[in-house]
Order: C-alpha cells, then sequence, then structure tokens
C-alpha cells in the first residue's frame, strides 16, 4: 500500500540499577500495577514473538483471523496485540468491510533493538 510509513528501528534502553531494572518503560507504561522486569518479560514473550512473525508473513486482515491463524483464543491475542501496540510495535488500521467494522494488525517498524546497560 503507497503512504504506508514505518518507523525504522525501535529502541528500548533498559538501565539496571539496585538490583532492578529502571526503564524507559515506566514512560510508556498506562499503569503501575507490573514491575518493569514483568513488561520486559510480556514484551518479549513466545506467544508475541508468533504474532509478529505471523503479522509479516500472512497480514492478516483482523485481530480475529491472526487469533484463528495462530490457533489461540481471541481475548489472549486481544491482550498480547494490545501490549505491542501500546510499545509501537504494531499499529491497529481500522477497516471496514460491508457487515463490519475490524482493526488490521500491521508491523509498525522494520527492526527492533532492546539494549540493556548494566
Amino acid at each position: 500500500m503507497a503512504g504506508k510509513k514505518r518507523e525504522g528501528i525501535r529502541n528500548i534502553s533498559l538501565v539496571l540499577e539496585r538490583n532492578a531494572f529502571s526503564s524507559l518503560l515506566h514512560l510508556f507504561s498506562k499503569e503501575d500495577l507490573f514491575s518493569e522486569v514483568s513488561i520486559v518479560r510480556s514484551l518479549l514473550s513466545n506467544e508475541k514473538a508468533k504474532i509478529l512473525h505471523t503479522i509479516k508473513q500472512n497480514k492478516p486482515s483482523s485481530i480475529y483471523v491472526l487469533a484463528k491463524q495462530l490457533g489461540r483464543d481471541f481475548k489472549a491475542v486481544r491482550k498480547d496485540v494490545s501490549v505491542l501496540e501500546h510499545f509501537g510495535i504494531i499499529k491497529l488500521v481500522k477497516t471496514e468491510n460491508k457487515k463490519r467494522k475490524s482493526l488490521m494488525p500491521s508491523l509498525n517498524m522494520d527492526s527492533l533493538q532492546i539494549n540493556i546497560n548494566f
């Protein structure tokens, strides 16, 4: 599609201080319910890696289609997609056909670099 712009490389920097991760991630966090370590773990899960791979390879037309392609529950996939969208790794594009509106997931960058400084 013409006019589709990706952000190139997305950087997330982490600094280890006082036996805990102190990072830029807290700037993106809407809630303080999770520690920064759990945010990083959730961002780097195998399920999210499969989601990114499936979006790149299959280009699903909606989150529902993505869940079917992954063989996972829609609610669980929607939650994972929300985390990836929150960090700017994917974007959800509103689409509309004759019957319904949906959100099409697409990659928002070419690569992701995570730097951990001690």
